[in-house]
């Protein structure tokens, strides 16, 4: 009688079992035909160009009579690199800059991502379509790839690295630095395509208004990077909205002909941080002390847009004599800025239609020179009531200034 009951019991189990999965492969099958019809551009350009390291589309006008054999990522975006060099036309207008766009994420199975990823990505893909571009989506396993083969000799140093977000930000540089191109994060959207992100009045002669200096240049640009912040520097307003320097850099979107030295001195810098680690704790970086000294650094300061801005910054006094806060656009109306071969463009370009608070001079999404919005979905991001406490505490009270912003810094 026990061995009846037994055997209905584990009929009943397997029954459920199967009919759960059956519905399963049902949802997945209705799920992604809704995703093909809502996102064409997904379709054509991810699911069916996926290759060893990602997905990747680059122009048939690129490739004609290279005969060169493509087995993975790497391989297809050093095709690209090199047939970019080829026309004028297959650069942003008035730059070095190839038409290269650079995206990653964990893996190119979009009917799996997050709704605003598959809108965002599609935008970026009408592009594309319409324009002479190559598009690259790099998985984890393609930036092993790209690293193993541009950067063995940081290997370890990369997967060092205690978080995925640390990481994500060294590879964009990286890929900036070898391939160039223009890297945006998923939750970013392009308001109008990169081709059209240099317009001739951005090029113009500025002045410094404090000293007098006056800018003007005539080398292609070499690099677009936007703020992320603009205050004044003698006020407390940037500090209190969480940003280490009145003026910052943003690292969710910019663009780079490959080899620019501003890439290169973010490197040097990581490394620098990394080789201090370890020889003030284990001197093999994943082991536990050395882990835990790199997972006590903030990862705004180690790889994110705090030491981005002092590459920059520093690169751009050294060579160019800039003041850093000569950038701010609160007192022009937010003018495009030209120092060298870096384009800086205003915080409306990359941040545009900002709230009241911590507006910084940000114009609407329709003004011209918007170009990219920032949805901020923040998916590295983990909550922590004490990384909260600390925000509050600085926006209302002025205290709390040193407090992480990031929630795994908090080591109890």
């Amino acid at each position: 009688m026990a061995s009846r009951r037994h055997f209905r019991r584990r009929a009943v189990i397997t029954l459920a079992i199967v009919v759960l999965f059956t519905w399963y492969l049902h949802w997945r099958t209705d799920n992604a035909s809704i995703v093909v019809a809502q996102y064409p551009l997904l379709s054509k350009y991810i699911s069916a160009q996926r290759g060893d390291g990602g997905a990747w589309h680059i122009p048939s006008s690129w490739t004609q009579g290279s005969g060169a054999a493509i087995e993975n990522i790497v391989d297809a975006a050093s095709l690209a690199l090199n047939a970019s060099r080829l026309l004028p036309e297959r650069q942003i207008p008035q730059s070095a800059i190839p038409l290269i766009i650079h995206q990653t994420w964990k893996n190119t199975h979009h009917d799996r991502w997050p709704e605003s990823f598959r809108r965002s990505t599609e935008t970026w893909l009408s592009g594309v379509e319409s324009g002479n571009m190559a598009y690259f989506l790099w998985d984890d396993k393609g930036i092993a790839q790209f690293i193993r083969h541009f950067e063995p000799e940081i290997e370890s140093q990369f997967y060092a690295l205690p978080n995925n977000v640390e990481r994500s930000d060294v590879f964009r540089i990286l890929v900036s630095k070898w391939i160039g191109g223009i890297y945006g994060d998923m939750d970013t959207e392009p308001i109008r395509p990169p081709s059209t992100w240099i317009a001739p009045t951005d090029l113009e002669p500025w002045q410094d208004l404090e000293t007098g200096t006056v800018y003007k240049s005539t080398e292609p640009v070499r690099a677009i990077v936007g703020l992320e912040a603009d205050c004044l520097p003698d006020s407390d307003l940037y500090w209190r909205m969480g940003y280490f320097y009145p003026i910052q850099l943003t690292q969710w979107s910019f663009a780079w002909a490959p080899g620019h030295p501003i890439l290169q001195l973010f490197i040097d810098r990581l490394l620098a941080t990394m080789q201090a680690v370890s020889e003030d704790n284990d001197p093999r970086l994943e082991l536990y002390s050395a882990q835990q000294a790199l997972y006590a650094i903030d990862p705004l300061n180690l790889t994110g847009p705090v030491a981005f801005t002092d590459s920059a910054r520093g690169w751009l006094k050294t060579e160019w004599g800039l003041r850093w806060n000569a950038l701010s656009g609160l007192a022009d109306g937010g003018l495009s800025k030209l120092v060298g071969d870096v384009l800086v463009l205003p915080i409306t370009a990359f941040s545009p239609g900002r709230g009241q608070y911590g507006n910084m001079g940000s114009k609407p999404v329709t003004d011209a020179s918007a170009r990219l919005v920032h949805h901020a979905e923040g998916s590295w991001r983990k909550s922590s009531v004490l990384v909260e406490y600390g925000k509050f505490c600085r926006t209302f009270f002025g205290r709390c200034r040193d407090w992480s912003k990031v929630s795994h810094n908090w080591i109890i």
